[in-house]
C-alpha cells in the first residue's frame, strides 16, 4: 500500500518561507517519495521549482535561495492519477496575469476523466496528466468575482477525495473537502499562519497547532489575517487508513493522536486474538506502536526482532537480479539471538495482496521462531480505493479472494487474527458515522466506478 500526498502552506511577510516549507515537507516525506516541489508568491510573480526525488534530492541552497517571497505552498507526490513522472510533480501553476495561481493536491477525484473532457472542450490545455490539474483548470474557470467564489463554484463539481492548498499573488488558500477523506490542519509561527496535511510537520518547524480544518472548509489567509468559509456537508468520511498506517505516530488526525489510536489497536487484538506466546513483534515501523499495545494487554514481552532498512525504495539506482531476487530482505533483518526458539506474535498494519507478509513470516521461521501467530490492525480489505490511496485493485486483495483461514494457510501463519471493524472503531475514538471504511464493507461514501485506473488521463 502507497501513502496519500503532503502538502504544505505557509504566510509569513519577513520569514525565509522557501526554507520553512522545505522543513515542513522533509516532516511530510513519509507520505510520498516520487517527487517534490515548492512554490512562492512575492505579491508581483510565482515562481515555482519541482523535481522527481525525495526533498533532500531536490532543493539545494541555491534552489531555495531563488524561492522569494512572503507566500509559499509545497507537495510531495506520491501518484494516485497519473503516472510518476516530471511533469506531475507539484504545485501545478494555471491561469496567467493577475489570474495566475499555484496549486498542491492531496487526494483523488473520481470524476476526473468527466472534468478534464469538458474542460478540454473549452479549450483548456493540460500540461499533466493528473487530476490535480484539471481541479486547479476547474478553479481557474469556475464563475466568481474572488477565488472564495471560483473555489466554492467548482467544489460543488468535485467529486471524491481532495485537500489543497492554494497561492495567489497575494495570498494562501486552504481547502478540505465536504468528506473530509483526508486531514488538514492549520497552525501558527511567529504571529503568522501555516497549514498542513499533519501536525508533525508543525512541529518539526517550530509552529504551534491551532485546530483542524473542517470538511467543507476554505481558509483564506492574507493581509487582512484569516477568514473562513464551509461548505454544507452531509457526512463525513475520513480515511481511516490514517490512524492504521498513513499519518505519523505524532500527528493528531481529527483530534486524535495517531500513537494512542495505534496502541489501542494493539490492546484490542490481543483482547480479541489472544495467544500463548513469547515474544510480541511489531512490524517497523508502521506497527511499532500497535505491538506495544498487544504486549502490555497480554503480558507478553515486546521485543525488535525485525530491524528494517528505512532507506530501501528510496533511491533511483534498479537493483539487479541478485538483489530482487533477496527481495524483503533488502527491507528488514531478524535478529536470531531474539527469535530464536520462540513462539512469536507478529503485528502487522494490514495484508493487502499478500506478497511481502509470507516472506516476513518465512524470515522469522529460518531466524528460529518454532511458531508465527499473525495479528493485524485492518479488517480483511476487500475492495479497492479511489480516494487518494493506490492499493490494489479487486482482484489482486488476497483477503478478496480467499477466506481468513485460506490467507492463514497462504502466508504460513500458525494463527491469523484481523481486527474487527468495531473494535478498530473504539480504538481509534470517534464515532463509526465519521470514517470511510470502503476498503473493508465496500460501502463508498459516494458512487464510484469500480473500472477506475490510476493512468486513467495519461490516454485521454
Amino acid at each position: 500500500m502507497r501513502e496519500a500526498c503532503g502538502i504544505f502552506g505557509v504566510y509569513a511577510p519577513g520569514e525565509d518561507v522557501a526554507r520553512i516549507t522545505f522543513f515542513a515537507l522533509f516532516a511530510l516525506q513519509h507520505r510520498g517519495q516520487e517527487s517534490a516541489g515548492i512554490a512562492t508568491s512575492d505579491g508581483k510573480k510565482i515562481q515555482v521549482f519541482a523535481r522527481m526525488g525525495l526533498v533532500s534530492q531536490v532543493f539545494d541552497e541555491e534552489s531555495l535561495s531563488q524561492l522569494t517571497g512572503n507566500i509559499a505552498i509545497g507537495h510531495n507526490r506520491y501518484s494516485t492519477t497519473g503516472a510518476s513522472r516530471i511533469c506531475n510533480a507539484q504545485p501545478i501553476v494555471v491561469g496567467s496575469g493577475e489570474n495566475l495561481m499555484a496549486v498542491a493536491h492531496n487526494g483523488n477525484i473520481v470524476n476526473s476523466a468527466h472534468l478534464y473532457k469538458e474542460l478540454s472542450e473549452k479549450g483548456y490545455t493540460f500540461n499533466s496528466t493528473t487530476d490535480s490539474e484539471v481541479i486547479a483548470n476547474l478553479i481557474h474557470s469556475a464563475p466568481g468575482s474572488d477565488y472564495t467564489e471560483k473555489i466554492r463554484h467548482a467544489m460543488r463539481r468535485i467529486q471524491g477525495a481532495y485537500c489543497l492548498v492554494i497561492l495567489t499573488k497575494d495570498q494562501l488558500i486552504a481547502v478540505r473537502d465536504p468528506l473530509g477523506v483526508r486531514p488538514l490542519c492549520l497552525g501558527k509561527i511567529n504571529g503568522y499562519w501555516v497549514v498542513a496535511s499533519e501536525s508533525c510537520a508543525l512541529d518539526h518547524i517550530g509552529a504551534l497547532f491551532v485546530r483542524d480544518i473542517e470538511p467543507g472548509e476554505i481558509v483564506v489567509i492574507d493581509a487582512k489575517g484569516t477568514r473562513s468559509y464551509r461548505e454544507p456537508i452531509e457526512k463525513k468520511a475520513t480515511c481511516i487508513f490514517e490512524y492504521i498506517y498513513f499519518a505519523r505516530p505524532d500527528s493528531i488526525v481529527d483530534g486524535r493522536l495517531v500513537y494512542s489510536a495505534r496502541q489501542a489497536m494493539g490492546a484490542r487484538l490481543a483482547e480479541e486474538y489472544p495467544v500463548e506466546a513469547d515474544l510480541v513483534v511489531g512490524v517497523p515501523d508502521s506497527a511499532t506502536v500497535a505491538g506495544i499495545g498487544y504486549a502490555t494487554q497480554s503480558g507478553i514481552p515486546q521485543g525488535e526482532g525485525l530491524i528494517k532498512n528505512r532507506y530501501v525504495g528510496r533511491t533511483f539506482i534498479a537493483p539487479d537480479q541478485r538483489m530482487r531476487d533477496l527481495g524483503v530482505k533488502m527491507k528488514f533483518n531478524p535478529l536470531r539471538d531474539i527469535l530464536n526458539n520462540k513462539r512469536v506474535v507478529l503485528v502487522d498494519d494490514s495484508i493487502v495482496r499478500g506478497t511481502t507478509t509470507p516472506k516476513v513470516i518465512n524470515l522469522l521461521r529460518k531466524a528460529g521462531a518454532k511458531e508465527v501467530h499473525m495479528r493485524v490492525c485492518a479488517p480483511p480489505i476487500r475492495h479497492p480505493c479511489f480516494f487518494g490511496v493506490d492499493m490494489a485493485s479487486r482482484w489482486e486483495l488476497i483477503a478478496a479472494q480467499k477466506s481468513v483461514e485460506g490467507v492463514r494457510e497462504y502466508i504460513g501463519a500458525d494463527s491469523l487474527g484481523y481486527i474487527s471493524i468495531d473494535g478498530l472503531v473504539k480504538s481509534v475514538g470517534l464515532p463509526k458515522n465519521s470514517f470511510c471504511m470502503a476498503c473493508f464493507t465496500g460501502d463508498y461514501p459516494i458512487p464510484v466506478q469500480l473500472q477506475m485506473d490510476k493512468l486513467a488521463l495519461e490516454t485521454t
